[in-house]
């Protein structure tokens, strides 16, 4: 198991203009496998891992990995919801986040080549990246995540608004790098899809954890009525 983990996360809120987002949340991930996030549109999923990725400010509270941060901040990368290509090619933006760490030359090359053949990206090496379409850019996006072999990958919806088998290719990429021993910690609003993944369930409401624990005794067996109703599809505020 990675070092990074276990991730202690103890009252820990964040704010947007006076208004938290988060919080206060205490918990412990234990980094294996897949953590899902799931919860009502507005509950602060996306707030929450970017909380717990660094790049939502910590009014108060802490979270500490078992490492230093800064040595964690270059073990991990972030997917967000809607891909941001940088304009460039697909191949400049797969080698982009290695150029940064100060990987250079033919090891960069084959490597950002490696992940775009991984996902079915090696015939549009060479075509810039805004002209993909949605599941192509997610795919990048993901592909560009990946290529510095970080030790968690944190997801905000990464299959939102892509069809079937686009949403099918990612869960196979995404299983398969879990196989590998990268942990995931994705938010989704698709419950089949939470259903297939999660290891590990988080599910907030309103800002908070609400109920957290083994995925398949959450979807089974919820054990708060707000978790229940969300789960049959009821509106839960």
């Amino acid at each position: 198991m990675s070092t990074l983990f276990p991730l202690q996360i103890h009252e820990a809120v964040t704010r947007r203009h006076g208004k938290t987002l988060v919080g206060p949340v205490s918990m412990t991930l234990d980094g294996r496998g897949v953590c899902v996030i799931i919860g009502p549109n507005g509950s602060g999923k996306t707030s929450f891992l970017r909380l717990l990725h660094g790049t939502a400010r910590l009014h108060s509270g802490s979270i500490l990995w078992s490492c230093s941060t800064e040595e964690a901040r270059r073990r991990q990368s972030f997917v967000f919801q809607h891909p941001v290509m940088l304009r460039r090619s697909v191949l400049e933006n797969l080698l982009y986040p290695m150029l940064i760490r100060g990987f250079r030359g033919k090891a960069a090359q084959a490597q950002a080549e490696a992940w775009a053949e991984r996902t079915g990206l090696q015939d549009t090496l060479q075509r810039p990246a805004s002209v993909l379409s949605g599941g192509e850019q997610q795919k990048l996006a993901i592909a560009r995540a990946l290529v510095t072999k970080p030790d968690v990958v944190f997801l905000d919806e990464p299959c939102a608004s892509l069809d079937g088998r686009a949403t099918r290719e990612i869960e196979t990429i995404l299983t398969e790098i879990k196989a590998q021993g990268t942990g995931l910690v994705l938010s989704t609003h698709d419950m089949g899809q939470a259903r297939r993944l999660a290891e590990t369930a988080v599910f907030l409401l309103r800002g908070r954890v609400h109920e957290t624990g083994n995925a398949a005794a959450f979807f089974n067996r919820p054990k708060t009525k707000a978790a229940q109703a969300f789960l049959n599809g009821d509106i839960v505020e």
